[in-house]
């Protein structure tokens, strides 16, 4: 019987010219453009230089901020007018005041002061771009104090080095952070979405009172239901792969048997949940409502956006319930780390947990008046 029934859903699944056109464009576009659009390295940072001192050492500071790459440069050599009014018509994000003695104090005192003002209205942008001025000077710190070393060497100042080593992404590039995000996203919208919309889709076409004097029972019927979208979910995660691949040159340290094996539970539980949320819904609108607002709710539980530690407590605890919290750290730990099995089996039970939960609840809330 079960085949019959998978061979029925199959049948409209390519009948329908739009859904195998989503299945295969969406991810493939989304994965090639939005990894860009989600990359959380600042450029383009308006930065105004208010120079008092106008030295060989300050100008060899402004050259090496301008040298990175990560700013736009407006420089003032005195400050004609309050240094923020700029900053409060919108015109720069950034001001480093340099002030007048700066090179005598390094050449006396060995060390000088100056002003970072930062625009913190956008709080991350603030913080990442003051981090990278903090940064370029502690850079050109260092590269004076090698300087007094080499003429002075005898009363060079004691001092040590930090070199720190970024395991598993050392490019720092936030781009193979938002990648493994991203694909369970598309996974998540498409195995997630398809399923709440197929049962009240046979609602709507009057085919459900058919299926319900059939002799077919309740877990036959959701299976013929839920592995049309594993195959799905499958096609799609192949898809992105290639275009992570194609596109970013990124490919998963693990193994692939262990990233399909944890995404096949994943889709088992999101396809569950969304034969729950068809169960209940009268109409496709209603179905896509709910759906987009549960969808909604667990990517913000999820830790897509921010670390999941970051969280209040009560949030940390509603968002065990996501399965989007448990597939994104697979994912990443995969990608970027090279993670085994066994090294995540409490992700494994959570997502199998909620997927017998998801499809054991979309059986018993299937109504059949006969069996």
């Amino acid at each position: 019987m079960l085949r019959y029934l998978l061979e029925k859903e199959f049948k409209q699944f390519f009948r329908n010219r739009f859904l195998p056109r989503v299945v295969i464009i969406f991810p493939f576009v989304a994965l090639a453009i939005f990894p860009l659009v989600a990359n959380m390295e600042i450029k383009n940072i308006r930065l105004l230089i208010v120079d008092h001192d106008k030295s060989v050492s300050s100008r060899k500071l402004v050259d090496k901020i301008n040298s990175s790459g990560y700013f736009v440069m407006n420089e003032e050599p005195f400050a004609s007018s309050p240094i923020f009014e700029k900053m409060e018509k919108g015109n720069t994000d950034e001001i480093l005041e340099i002030p007048a003695g700066f090179e005598r104090s390094l050449m006396r005192e060995s060390k000088a002061d100056l002003m970072i003002y930062a625009n913190a209205v956008n709080g991350m942008k603030a913080a990442l771009s003051s981090a990278y001025l903090s940064q370029i000077i502690a850079d050109y710190n260092h590269e004076l104090r090698q300087d007094f070393e080499m003429i002075t060497p005898s009363h060079a100042p004691p001092a040590f080095e930090i070199i720190p080593l970024y395991l598993y992404n050392p490019t720092m590039k936030s781009v193979f952070n938002m990648i493994p995000a991203l694909l369970v996203m598309m996974m998540a919208m498409i195995c997630g979405f398809l399923p709440a919309l197929n049962i009240v889709s046979e609602k709507e076409k009057g085919t459900m009172e058919q299926m319900n004097v059939t002799p077919v029972n309740k877990l036959t019927f959701i299976l013929s239901k839920l592995i049309p979208f594993w195959i799905v979910g499958f096609v799609v995660l192949s898809i992105c792969i290639f275009v992570a691949w194609l596109f970013y040159d990124f490919f998963p340290i693990g193994t692939l048997g262990t990233l399909y094996l944890f995404v096949a539970v994943f889709v088992f539980a999101m396809s569950g949940f969304g034969l729950v949320v068809s169960n209940y819904a009268g109409s496709m609108q209603q179905a896509m409502f709910i759906m987009f607002f549960f969808v909604v709710i667990f990517v913000f539980l999820s830790g897509l956006y921010t670390p999941f530690v970051n969280m209040p407590q009560w949030a940390q605890l509603l968002g065990h319930i996501s399965p989007l919290k448990y597939i994104i750290e697979v994912i990443r730990f995969i990608y970027l780390k090279g993670s085994s099995v066994g090294e995540m089996l409490p992700q494994l039970f959570a997502l199998m947990g909620l997927g017998i939960f998801f499809n054991g609840w979309a059986v018993i809330s299937y109504k059949k008046t006969n069996q």
